[in-house]
C-alpha cells in the first residue's frame, strides 16, 4: 500500500503540475502538442507510402492522447449499463479542451477497479440505469484509490440511485452522502453555477449534488435527479434544448476542472 500511494502521489503531482503549466501557457502548450502531433503524422505518412492505414491513424491518435488528460469510465458488474450515454464523454472531452485550453484526450478510458492501471487515472466517471456490483477486492481497490487522492464523479441516469447508495455504504462504511454546499468551489471553479442542473424530469424532484469528503477534500461527487450525462449527448439523442445542454456541459466542465486543479 505505501508503494501504491507513493506511485499515485507522484503520478498525481505530475499531472497537476502539468495542468498548472498548461493553464499558465495554454497557447504555447497547444502549439507544442500540435507540432508533436504533426511530426507523428509525418512519420506515419512518408512520401511514396500512400495514405496512412486506418490502424496507423488510430495509433497516431492514441500516441497523442497518451499525453493528454482524460476521463476514465468506471466499468462495474451487476447488470447495469455502465456504458450508457456513449456520445457524452467524447462530446465533453472535446468541449473541455476548447473551453479551458487544457489539452484533453479525444476518447475516454474504460477501466475496472481491479485494473493495475487504475492509479494512472485520478478522475473516474460512472453512470447508468440499473444495478451496480463490485467485489470485495474491487471495493478495497477503489477505496484506496480515492483516499490516495483520486476523484469519482457519479451521475444517476435514472435508475441506479438505490444500488449506488448501497455501494457507497460498502465503499465508505460509517460515512453518508451529504449535500455539497452551494458555495463549494465545484460550483464556481470555472463557471458560476447555482447548483446541479435539472436536465430531465425523472421523478420531478429537485436536482441534488451529494458527496463524500475526506476531511475538507471532496473525493466523490454524485448528481441525482439531474442527468448531466444525457445533456452531454448528441443533440438528436434526447432532443434537449440548447440551454439545458449548455447547463449540463458547464456542470461537467466544473467537476473535471475542480478535480484536476485541486
Amino acid at each position: 500500500m505505501p508503494e501504491y500511494n507513493q506511485n499515485f502521489r507522484e503520478m498525481k503531482n505530475h499531472i497537476y503540475s502539468r495542468v498548472i503549466r498548461m493553464l499558465m501557457g495554454a497557447a504555447a502548450a497547444a502549439a507544442l502538442l500540435l507540432s508533436a502531433f504533426t511530426i507523428v503524422i509525418g512519420q506515419a505518412h512518408r512520401p511514396g507510402s500512400g495514405e496512412p492505414s486506418s490502424s496507423r491513424r488510430k495509433n497516431d491518435i492514441k500516441i497523442a492522447d497518451d499525453y493528454r488528460v482524460t476521463v476514465a469510465r468506471l466499468k462495474y458488474g451487476g447488470g447495469g449499463d455502465w456504458y450508457a450515454d456513449p456520445s457524452s464523454l467524447p462530446n465533453f472531452l472535446d468541449a473541455f479542451e476548447r473551453r479551458t485550453g487544457i489539452p484533453t484526450a479525444s476518447t475516454e478510458k474504460v477501466i475496472e477497479p481491479g485494473d493495475p492501471e487504475l492509479s494512472s487515472y485520478p478522475f473516474l466517471y460512472m453512470t447508468g440505469h440499473g444495478n451496480i456490483s463490485f467485489s470485495g477486492s474491487e471495493l478495497e481497490r477503489l477505496r484506496s484509490h480515492l483516499l490516495a487522492g483520486g476523484f469519482l464523479y457519479a451521475d444517476d441516469n435514472y435508475g441506479m440511485d438505490e444500488s449506488f447508495r448501497k455501494v457507497v455504504a460498502l465503499l465508505f462504511p460509517g460515512r453518508e452522502l451529504a449535500a455539497v454546499p452551494l458555495d463549494h468551489p465545484i460550483y464556481s471553479c470555472f463557471y458560476e453555477l447555482e447548483g446541479p442542473p435539472k436536465i430531465h424530469e425523472h421523478d420531478g424532484r429537485p436536482p441534488e449534488g451529494l458527496g463524500i469528503f475526506d476531511g475538507d477534500r471532496l473525493m466523490l461527487f454524485y448528481t441525482y435527479e439531474s442527468d448531466v450525462g444525457d445533456g452531454l449527448e448528441d443533440p438528436d439523442v434526447h432532443g434537449d434544448p440548447p440551454v439545458k445542454r449548455e447547463l449540463a456541459m458547464r456542470m461537467a466542465v466544473n467537476v473535471f476542472y475542480y478535480a484536476l486543479t485541486r
